[in-house]
């Protein structure tokens, strides 16, 4: 009988544990969904006078408002953080909307990060002050951009433009706080890992997995 005890604990338990949390991993890899199928940008142009699109792309999405070299050390976290472990994926980029009239601002942080960093996937699209609050209001989120048209979050969009977070009331989360390293190091990588494990196990299971996620 106790033979038998040993035998269930060493080889039938085990087996049931990895059962048990093999059936439990969609649940805990699937970042919700807090606002779907937000707009694209339409005739924006970035600094190089292309059209960006949030289609068929995973975007990190920011606002920078008229501040920009004031609050470059966000982009700087952000980079270093989150875009240098991640930009060698081609379904992936850094969308920063900025206000008409802070081209030669927004040229010097690309200037400044592509002095270490290759920024080919970072996009500066620029559009009236009326237009960003019309675009931002449509992301429905509880948090407000600020009098200058910008906020130091930003938001994980899928390719199919629906805005990420998690929507749990004990941690509610919208968008990820540039100015401190900790939550992009922490709660941001985290959901990050989770779209792309998403992709990534949808491409496995079409039997396209790539590095295009």
């Amino acid at each position: 009988m106790k033979k038998n005890i040993v035998l269930f604990v060493l080889f039938v338990l085990p087996i049931v544990a990895y059962l048990f949390f093999a059936s439990g991993v969609n649940s805990f890899t699937k970042l919700p969904i807090i606002t779907p199928k937000i707009a694209d940008f339409g005739n924006w142009k970035s600094l190089k006078g292309e059209k960006v699109t949030l289609d068929n792309k995973i975007t990190i999405l920011g606002f920078s408002g008229n501040e920009i070299l004031k609050n470059r050390g966000n982009f700087f976290n952000l980079n270093e953080k989150i875009y240098q472990r991640y930009n060698g994926f081609k379904d992936l980029q850094f969308v920063v909307v900025c206000p008409l009239g802070t081209e030669k601002d927004a040229e010097k942080i690309v200037e400044s990060l592509g002095a270490f960093t290759d920024v080919s996937g970072w996009h500066f699209v620029f559009a009236s002050p009326e237009e960003i609050k019309v675009y931002y209001d449509q992301l429905h989120l509880k948090g407000k951009l600020d009098q200058n048209l910008g906020t130091s979050n930003v938001y994980i969009v899928d390719k199919e433009r629906n805005l990420r977070g998690r929507k749990d009331k004990e941690e509610y989360k919208e968008g990820y706080n540039t100015f401190h390293p900790s939550e992009l190091s922490n709660e941001m990588l985290d959901d990050f890992k989770i779209i792309l494990y998403e992709y990534r196990a949808a491409l496995k299971k079409n039997h396209n997995a790539t590095k295009e996620l």
